[in-house]
């Protein structure tokens, strides 16, 4: 068996690989563009061009890729080989500097909300030298941004990027105030965990709703769920630690830190957590692992399902979202530190996510919507949809000792004035982890915890750069040059404590009574994906991004128009999938069993079942014509704003209740009956 230290990133142009094969000048150039965002000059990108294809050569490949992110939400790629004709009918294999900054995909069909005519083909790719290049499937694939003939952004790794630039910009202002006059940049980073489903392949194919829509649209509970949460942690299943140990393998080769697997809370469903890395190298990783999950598990003869919600009843799949931010002499700006100034840099880091967090609710709601995410928020198994921050017992009370002036823990732990006060040194795990919190302090971390398990990471980490590199720059204009500092210092925190403490809940997410508390705070509780996305276009919100660069206000527009019309089409495709079920697979199949019935009729069961079947069909059989009559309606809006409304409030209730009748008559059908793999067989076959 081969060590993993032997293989790790073999498949990735490293900056080990770089190191060994680029002149050392030229080595230097690209490691100050990864560490310090500056520009790679052309004459040094064609020595690393030249290198990357000599070593993709070697490694099999024969063709290169501009691997991006469009708006779809998955990754794009067209494939240009290495060769060029020569004299004499023979080829030799090139790969210039201008190819490797720069490639010019067909962008016509990729989502552009408006921002180009569909006739406009013309689209750029443009080389992210701060994301290794791999080879996959014998492809050397470039991660890179998408832009439009006219600069916009056409993807989600180029406003990623500007929201990093954004962050670093506000974040060394800070830290020059407090004299750390060795730092000179400071990154986001991210450990996305990664939780998903794993079915058998052939009863998967026998489900057009996973098919098509990557969820289960019909389907009773079986006599067993995840009420014994035995699944949870429990032994890993021969098929599935097969998957796994397969899974790792392909993952480690593309260097990609993949950690901790388990089963995870309902049947059929496991996690996947990686080691930190920098946000956008995060993204991209995130991208790959969703992508190797399926392909590796087809090889075993199962589905992997990245639905956020694919069983109704049984927990969803979430993404946890683990942020922090730090400095390029590795410092971790959300760890408390052991002296007073650093626990007073501390404070005003994690005063200005607090504010961030407030303020832009809507925002990081907007960040994590979608149908399928819709499912989830705040039932049971995730995060409500009202945003609150979770600092656990400790740090609480430490903020409300500063807030009021007042001593700490006694004496011995006096807090007098920021800067000069000694913030108790308090471990990692100094409180209980919350679950039910939408964004949590875990110890020098915030763990994001709404994002649906199919979710590209980057809108969300798009919205916390930037809501923290605004009150970020807000903090460094009010404390940059002022005689007393310390003083300045103190009142802003106070200040921000008090202003922002309704935020704080370090309660059950999941009660009732803290939805109701939060509404008295004032707190937004924005339910479904439509209602959050209506306040994309705010002006606090267009202020927000076009001030730091981050979106123009056409490219916001755009995204808006995107997001509403993936929704619309989304519950669409769901609601035409199940008209095409209950026609094709399940009226009829109840039908012809209520026939058998009664052709026997030789008992009081024949007869019972057969009636309420029979009631069950009629309902079912009118559900389904009001659905189509709804669904007829949100086809016919030209506007996809309102179209996506009267899918959530008409299209959607009524396939729920065309669900309820077809569900309750599966459990009175016989198995030889029912045309589509049951619950019970889809979560609980692997094994």
């Amino acid at each position: 068996m081969k060590n993993v230290a032997d293989y790790f990133g073999e498949n990735v142009f490293n900056e080990n690989v770089m190191k060994a094969r680029l002149p050392k000048e030229t080595f230097k150039a690209v490691k100050n563009t990864m560490d310090n965002g500056r520009r790679l000059d052309p004459a040094a990108a064609a020595v690393v061009a030249n290198a990357m294809k000599e070593w993709a050569i070697e490694k099999g490949a024969t063709h290169y890729t501009h691997w991006f992110q469009p708006m779809t939400g998955i990754t794009a790629e067209k494939h240009d080989s290495f060769i060029s004709p020569s004299q004499g009918g023979s080829v030799i294999m090139e790969f210039s500097g201008k190819e490797l900054i720069q490639g010019e995909p067909d962008a016509s069909s990729f989502p552009s909300g408006g921002l180009r005519a569909t006739f406009e083909a013309r689209g750029y790719t443009a080389w992210d030298p701060t994301s290794y290049a791999f080879i996959k499937d014998g492809v050397l694939c470039i991660p890179t941004a998408f832009c439009s003939y006219g600069g916009e952004a056409l993807d989600k790794k180029t406003p990623l990027l500007r929201s990093m630039e954004a962050v670093n910009r506000q974040a060394m202002r800070i830290l020059k105030l407090f004299g750390n006059e060795d730092v000179t940049s400071v990154k986001t980073t991210v450990g996305p965990e990664q939780e998903y489903f794993l079915v058998d392949k052939e009863d998967y194919d026998r489900r057009k709703d996973l098919i098509y829509t990557g969820r289960t649209l019909f389907g009773a509970m079986p006599p067993k769920g995840q009420e014994l949460e035995d699944h949870y942690f429990g032994v890993i299943k021969p098929r599935v630690q097969a998957f796994m140990k397969e899974l790792n393998e392909e993952l480690w080769k593309l260097g990609i830190l993949a950690k901790t697997e388990h089963n995870e809370v309902a049947p059929a469903q496991h996690e996947l957590a990686p080691i930190f890395a920098t946000t956008n190298i995060a993204a991209d990783h995130n991208q790959l692992t969703m992508e190797i999950m399926q392909k590796v598990a087809k090889k075993h003869g199962l589905v992997c399902l990245l639905h956020e919600k694919p069983f109704d009843g049984v927990n969803g799949s979430g993404k946890h979202n683990n942020w922090s931010i730090s400095t390029n002499t590795g410092v971790n700006l959300l760890e408390p530190g052991d002296t007073p100034h650093e626990n007073a840099q501390f404070l005003l880091f994690l005063c200005a996510v607090i504010k961030a967090v407030d303020e832009y609710q809507d925002l990081l709601r907007i960040s994590v919507a979608s149908a399928g995410n819709d499912h989830r928020l705040g039932a049971n198994e995730a995060p409500p949809a009202v945003i609150s921050v979770f600092l656990g017992e400790e740090l609480t009370e430490i903020l409300e000792a500063i807030e009021k002036d007042e001593p700490y823990g006694g004496k011995e732990k006096e807090l007098m004035k920021v800067g000069v006060h000694v913030l108790p040194k308090f471990p990692k795990d100094t409180t209980d982890r919350n679950r039910t919190s939408p964004f949590a302090f875990t110890g020098n971390k915030f763990e994001f915890r709404m994002l649906g398990s199919a979710a590209s990471v980057s809108g969300p980490n798009v919205v916390l750069n930037t809501v923290v590199a605004e009150e970020l720059k807000q903090f460094a204009d009010e404390l940059e040059n002022k005689q007393d500092f310390t003083a300045v210092l103190h009142d802003l925190i106070q200040r921000t404590i008090k202003e922002h403490k309704r935020i704080i809940f370090n309660g059950n997410g999941y009660d009732d009574a803290w939805i109701a508390e939060a509404e008295k705070r004032g707190l937004s509780n924005l339910r479904t994906t439509p209602d959050a996305l209506s306040h994309w276009l705010d002006e606090k919100n267009v202020a927000l991004f076009t001030s730091h660069k981050v979106f123009s206000e056409a490219e916001m527009r755009s995204r808006n128009e995107i997001l509403f019309e993936a929704y619309e089409k989304l519950i669409k495709i769901e609601a035409r999938t199940m008209t095409d079920m209950a026609y094709h697979d399940l009226l009829p199949c109840i039908s012809k069993y209520i026939r058998y019935l009664n052709s026997t009729n030789v008992s009081a069961y024949e007869t019972e079942i057969s009636s309420q079947l029979s009631d069950l069909l009629g309902k079912a059989f009118h559900a389904l014509k009001d659905l189509e009559a709804t669904l007829g309606k949100a086809v016919g809006e030209d506007d996809v704003i309102r179209s996506a409304f009267v899918c959530k409030d008409e299209v959607i209730p009524a396939m729920n209740e065309l669900r309820k009748y077809i569900d309750k008559a599966e459990t009175l059908t016989a198995a030889e009956y029912w045309a589509i793999p049951t619950y019970g067989e889809l979560l609980f076959d692997v094994r």
